[in-house]
């Protein structure tokens, strides 16, 4: 390999905020966040969202309406119905 070319590769600590996980993972992203954990310090990176929190990995079931909004108008307005 040549020198000087390729970026440092090190151990860096991942967080998702979501599930409130830790990852430490090699990586070779840079980031100025430094953050101590189980007694070692690592470059610290936030996520929104990982295989900790997606629900594709999670198993859990996240389904949107399926009613159209003149079924959804009809269900929030059936009470004023005469």
């Amino acid at each position: 390999m040549r020198e000087g070319i390729h970026p440092e590769y090190q151990e860096v600590l991942f967080h998702d905020t979501n599930a409130n996980a830790y990852f430490v993972i090699r990586s070779t992203l840079q980031t100025n966040q430094t953050k101590e954990y189980e007694g070692k310090t690592y470059p610290y990176v936030t996520l929104d969202i990982s295989s900790a929190s997606h629900p594709f990995y999670t198993g859990e079931m996240r389904q949107a309406s399926s009613d159209g909004r003149v079924a959804n108008f009809n269900k929030r307005f059936a009470r004023f119905k005469r």
